[in-house]
């Protein structure tokens, strides 16, 4: 229900990798050896959520979509092979999502909309945070309580 972007030492100039998640949180991404089911390795990734939390009939067929289209020849390295530009793991991810689009009766997202729509702007926040992260490890900054903060929290109040 979420599309994850992988995040591993991202200096925003390499390559993310991209992948789906079912209902209970396994992340089906492509590589060159085909469909690949991970049950970790994906914590230190961005989220982007997919499915309201009210769309209870799609919910309930999510996991079988994903199954079902995952299982399919496209994604076979038999039948075809990963290629860098057309066919890996953001492919993967957009043909799923306009899958359900076309299978909602929606329109389908070309890679540009749904790169400004969704990726974009979780990005620009990454980048802001990854910046600032960066910074303060880098300056040895720490963060402390300020005085009146702490006298404030050991003054007892006088009960009724």
């Amino acid at each position: 229900m979420l599309c994850c972007w992988f995040l591993r030492d991202f200096d925003g100039m390499s390559d993310l990798h991209t992948g789906i998640s079912n209902t209970t949180g396994v992340v089906y991404n492509y590589t060159r050896g085909g469909v690949r089911r991970d049950q970790s390795g994906w914590e230190r990734c961005i989220n982007v959520p997919l499915v309201r939390p009210d769309m209870f009939h799609l919910l309930a067929q999510w996991d079988q979509y994903l199954e079902r289209f995952s299982d399919g020849p496209m994604w076979d390295p038999a039948w075809h092979r990963f290629h860098e530009d057309d066919h890996n793991c953001f492919s993967f991810c957009l043909q799923f999502i306009n899958g359900v689009l076309a299978a909602e009766g929606r329109s389908s997202l070309s890679r540009d909309a749904f790169t400004h729509s969704f990726i974009l702007p979780r990005m620009r926040r990454v980048s802001k945070y990854t910046t600032l992260y960066q910074h303060l490890q880098r300056h040895q900054y720490y963060m402390v309580d300020r005085q009146e903060d702490r006298q404030e929290d050991r003054q007892v109040k006088p009960e009724p």
